[in-house]
């Protein structure tokens, strides 16, 4: 059997062209739409990022000051085992 063959005339191209350019156009609206709504949620995470960091450097500063105190106390135990070994030569 033989199938019908179909005849595309400018009219029925035209308006071919025509629903494809819409379609595309829906698209387009639809990715700008979305880029949008994912730049405003990647600033929330960014802002969350930045409450975070800001705790990472609290916590950094917190270590540095620790450890400067342990390695003093460290010296100051040391000097005075020394100063007691020293008074008992």
């Amino acid at each position: 059997m033989e199938s019908m063959r179909e005849n595309w005339t400018d009219e029925r191209l035209d308006d071919l062209n025509r629903r494809v350019a819409e379609g595309f156009n829906r698209v387009d609206a639809d990715i700008r739409a979305l880029r949008g709504e994912m730049g405003t949620r990647f600033d929330s995470v960014n802002s969350r990022f930045d409450s975070v960091d800001a705790r990472f450097d609290a916590m950094h500063g917190t270590m540095i000051q620790f450890c400067g105190i342990m390695i003093a106390a460290l010296i100051g135990l040391a000097a005075a085992q020394l100063g007691v070994i020293v008074t008992q030569l």
